[in-house]
């Protein structure tokens, strides 16, 4: 291998960083598992009212079916936010299905939340306080610190929330119209296909713009630095009046 051939600092730098943020983005929505867990509920409702056409059915199987996958989360010791989330959704899509007795509406509360999710994104980028940028911060160990000391992540933060607000506008373009003229059966598959590749495709986005910004500050490791500097000031001070003729 020639010196050409040779990975520079900078690229190893750069890889690291990317390895960082795929993690970290991964930590973040839920990874592999929180994808099925999103899945799984609405698949199994469609299937079985696709073929019985029986709301309450269709409606407690996924409901029972995500209280399944949070109690192997618990069994496990994993982290259940994601599937406690999954819970409560498919536990107001099944309230407003059987109040209204409309299967449609079991998507309902989920439409008007990725509708709310996608407005939340955009306005907070308009804002300068990308939403995308308070989600992840914490998970990076920079906190807020992209906001005043790191411009080109804010930056990166911002393009992120942009694509995930319109990405989800997008989706919704396509389901609302269909909410009012589509048969159930119809819906229920549109929007269970609908569920996965949007939400990718943000991932992955998300993933290009903090891949090429810069490194996060570690804020928390800032703090520690902090802290063990202050113990080794006192324990300076107090050795001095101690043995003052040191």
């Amino acid at each position: 291998m020639t010196s050409l051939d040779k990975p520079t600092t900078t690229d190893q730098d750069a890889q690291a960083s990317k390895e960082v943020t795929e993690a970290a983005l991964f930590e973040a929505f839920g990874g592999l598992r929180g994808m099925v867990e999103t899945v799984v509920p609405g698949l199994l409702f469609v299937t079985i009212f696709t073929i019985n056409k029986n709301l309450q059915i269709s409606a407690i199987a996924a409901l029972a079916v995500s209280l399944v996958l949070v109690a192997v989360r618990l069994i496990r010791r994993d982290t259940v936010k994601h599937a406690f989330s999954g819970v409560f959704g498919v536990a107001f899509g099944v309230v407003f299905a059987m109040m209204t007795g409309n299967a449609k509406d079991f998507y309902l509360p989920g439409m008007l939340y990725t509708l709310g999710l996608a407005l939340a994104y955009i306005v907070t980028a308009i804002a300068g306080v990308p939403l995308i940028g308070l989600i992840l911060g914490p998970v990076f160990k920079e906190n807020l610190s992209w906001r005043t000391r790191n411009p080109g992540r804010k930056k990166a933060y911002t393009k992120a929330s942009w694509a995930w607000g319109l990405i989800l506008l997008g989706k919704c373009a396509i389901l609302f119209p269909m909410y009012w003229w589509a048969d159930t059966t119809k819906f229920g598959w549109v929007l269970v296909a609908l569920k996965i590749p949007p939400f990718l495709l943000a991932v992955y986005l998300t993933w290009v713009f903090l891949a090429k910004a810069p490194p996060p500050i570690d804020v928390f490791a800032e703090m520690e630095a902090e802290e063990l500097a202050e113990k080794e000031r006192k324990a300076a001070a107090a050795a001095t009046r101690t043995h003052p003729e040191a």
